[in-house]
């Protein structure tokens, strides 16, 4: 028998029982040891915010049910491989899977989890993923001067890896002020909105509402791209598009995981990126993003706060009861 949590209503949350049946040969089976929240998209998910339009789109791997609700729905897990083939038996792998404890998918759908990457970091992996594809997207070269707006996981992942390019001056932009210690923390600036340098040769927003990227297109520098990380949900979302956007040729492009970035796509898969994301987790600075660790069975109980805006969690870990 597997636990999972399933979204049943908005703001309402449940841990469900279901029978596994037996290991198929072309399948793993993984015992989860950790997982992680997915702030942005769970909270819209929990508050049954998913647009009718997105419903097929926003599937997870593995997901169950059906949007708005009732959704098995997330899709970080790290645990270890009970059953499968010799050369993954006991190993630690990471998956696009909801939160359960225990469950099977294809071997393809795993990736170990390197030697020097702790099982509670590559909880990050899903969330790092889609910054690698951000930044192939964005396209950053040295000694650029850049601004990412929204100090959440992503844009804390964005700032790191754009931190990595030779000569380049990396400022995370946020509205609260205690974002200066993850800042510093991942080696770049920090500014609030109101005191960050303008002229950016590219901005990068990963806030997730109206005032942040009205934010991001003012430091946005002459003929400058913005990368438009957030999604949104339900409703309408005021883009400043007044002002001097058109007058300094503004690039607005959008950036999604979903797809590998267009750079990129010829040559790499969804796998190869996901391994990769694996492999840039080795860094011990990272764990400053990570919250200490909910136990999974308390998670109905806890979502509300953990999802809410005013939270101030970054990535939330989960931690699986022992077999």
């Amino acid at each position: 028998m597997a636990r999972a949590l399933w979204y049943v209503g908005p703001g309402r949350a449940e841990i469900r029982e279901e029978a596994l049946g037996v290991n198929p040969q072309s399948a793993v089976r993984i015992r989860a040891l950790h997982g992680a929240l997915s702030r942005g998209t769970e909270a819209l998910v929990f508050a049954g915010r998913v647009p009718d339009s997105e419903f097929d789109r926003m599937r997870a791997p593995f997901m169950g049910g059906a949007f708005p609700f009732p959704v098995k729905y997330g899709y970080s897990v790290v645990g270890l491989v009970e059953a499968g083939p010799a050369t993954l038996a006991g190993r630690r792998v990471f998956s696009l899977h909801p939160h359960q404890t225990v469950f099977d998918v294809p071997v393809e759908s795993v990736v170990p989890v390197p030697e020097g990457v702790p099982a509670g970091r590559a909880v990050l992996a899903a969330n790092m993923e889609t910054a690698l594809n951000a930044v192939w997207d964005a396209g950053p070269a040295p000694a650029d001067r850049i601004a990412v707006v929204g100090g959440g996981t992503v844009g804390g992942l964005v700032a790191w890896l754009c931190g990595q390019m030779p000569g380049s001056d990396v400022t995370l932009v946020d509205v609260d002020p205690g974002r200066a210690k993850l800042a510093a923390a991942l080696g770049v600036g920090f500014a609030l909105p109101e005191a960050a340098t303008e002229d950016c040769d590219l901005v990068v927003h990963a806030s997730g509402t109206a005032a942040g990227l009205a934010t991001a297109l003012r430091l946005a520098g002459n003929e400058a791209t913005v990368l438009e990380l957030s999604w949104y949900g339900k409703g309408d979302t005021p883009v400043a598009l007044g002002g001097a956007f058109h007058s300094r040729r503004l690039k607005l492009v959008s950036s999604q995981v979903g797809q590998v970035a267009p750079s990129h796509r010829p040559r790499w898969t969804r796998q190869r990126r996901l391994a990769a994301a694996l492999d840039l987790l080795g860094d011990a600075r990272l764990d400053a993003l990570i919250a200490p660790p909910v136990p999974f069975a308390e998670l109905p109980s806890r979502l509300a706060d953990l999802l809410a805006p005013d939270s101030g969690v970054l990535c939330q870990r989960i931690d699986y009861p022992a077999a």
